[in-house]
């Protein structure tokens, strides 16, 4: 009996993989964690459909003030996002526990916000919400990268980041259907999403394994408890410098998907209740390309994908700028805004687990997306204040500027051929 489990045990560590068979372009365990992802983005996305309402108009909140306190906490994700991926790799590869804390975390963060009736409630239960998430990104992604093997890393994150994305479409969708439904709506929106976030960590105890074994083989004996030092010193690495320089340097200049539709309802004469719609029509063209996008990247330079990605982002932003207007040009301007997602997302981290030995896939892939997502944030507090200043048109178009003068600076820092193994 205890051999049959140890055998049980094995297959579930590596479910693709065995001797005489070809690891699977899309392991079991990419899978089971895209359901994680799906049904989590579910509750999030149930809660971020009905948060900005219920904050202005139920608590008097200004939009601005609104925008600032969002910023603020994910720029704590952010940073937490650093943590989480060195404790993932310091405790010896244990990915899943680290990840299930964030996801437990912020699984209990729903429910909580039917007892926050004030500023400073909601804004701690969102801290603390975020922190979750900063805690779970880095550990899944490694756990993404380790899986699979190093030539289907594209398709493996395009797999992911699609079940991902079919969480984001589904979560307003069920946050219209209980606001309907129910008399006290916003109660019941947290209640349900708290019911579904604890779903998804049910799933992720039981269908991905303890222990996610490297689909490559090792080259060297790996250390089994990284230190901090170890993992501050990825960024010696000439590969992980260049992506996160990059990354940053072009988040710098990528403005945030809400001031993107708030430009598009102006400008196209959208109706305000149609604003919603902007961005599933988004959420919709990158579930459509990911996938595709992602094998593309097998097949070229990852790297270059990504920076092909902010090209079709400055044609997004050419086309907001340009004299057409109405419904055309703004669904034009959200399958560009879609592929650029696609192009970027899951291209980045299949591009850095490439670029770090397997110990230390967890900090590496909290490097470069805790650098892109500061970078971020900088931009929508500049993009911000542009707006004040000058107007969003004027706004837009230095920003467009600024990313097409990154965009050769990244080609030009990110020259040479990609790695695909770590």
């Amino acid at each position: 009996m205890y051999l049959a489990d140890s055998r049980g045990a094995a297959a579930a560590a590596v479910p693709d993989s065995g001797p005489g068979r070809r690891p699977a372009a899309v392991p079991a365990t990419v899978l089971a964690l895209g359901a994680v992802s799906l049904i989590t983005d579910v509750s999030s996305e149930m809660v971020s459909a009905v948060l900005p309402l219920y904050v202005i108009t139920g608590l008097g909140l200004s939009p601005l003030g609104f925008g600032l306190l969002d910023g603020i906490n994910n720029g704590v994700g952010a940073l937490v996002r650093l943590a989480g991926g060195h404790l993932a790799d310091r405790g010896g590869r244990r990915h899943k526990a680290v990840a299930g804390l964030g996801y437990g975390l912020s699984a209990v963060c729903k429910p909580l916000l039917l007892l926050a009736h004030s500023l400073p409630a909601i804004s701690a239960v969102l801290a603390a919400d975020r922190t979750g998430k900063g805690l779970r990104t880095a550990p899944r992604d490694a756990m993404i990268s380790l899986a699979t093997a190093p030539e289907h890393r594209g398709r493996a994150f395009g797999v992911h980041r699609a079940m991902d994305t079919t969480g984001a479409l589904l979560g307003p969708l069920a946050a219209f259907a209980v606001l309907r439904a129910t008399v006290d709506g916003y109660d019941a929106v947290f209640a349900v999403s708290g019911c579904v976030a604890a779903l998804g960590l049910l799933v992720l105890v039981l269908f991905v394994p303890r222990h996610v074994t490297s689909a490559t083989p090792a080259r060297r004996p790996e250390p089994q408890r990284p230190t901090l030092r170890d993992a501050l010193g990825l960024l010696r690495r000439p590969r992980l410098r260049r992506l996160t320089v990059c990354a940053a340097l072009l988040g710098l200049t990528t403005v945030s998907d809400s001031f993107l539709y708030l430009l598009l309802q102006r400008d196209g004469d959208l109706p305000a209740h149609l604003f919603p719609l902007l961005p599933l029509g988004t959420a919709a063209v990158f579930l459509t390309l990911a996938v595709p996008v992602g094998v593309l990247a097998d097949r070229v330079s990852r790297r270059r994908l990504f920076l092909a990605g902010h090209g079709v982002l400055l044609a997004g932003y050419g086309l907001v700028l340009s004299p057409w207007h109405g419904v055309p040009a703004v669904i034009a301007v959200l399958v560009l805004h879609g592929a650029f997602y696609a192009a970027t997302d899951g291209v980045l981290a299949a591009a850095t687990a490439g670029a770090v030995p397997a110990q230390h896939q967890g900090a590496g892939q909290a490097l470069v997306g805790t650098g892109q997502a500061l970078a971020r944030f900088a931009c929508s507090l500049a993009f911000g204040a542009a707006w004040n200043l000058w107007g969003p048109r004027t706004a837009l178009a230095l920003t467009a500027a600024a990313l097409a003068v990154s965009a050769v600076a990244a080609a030009f820092v990110l020259r040479g051929p990609d790695e695909v193994t770590a």
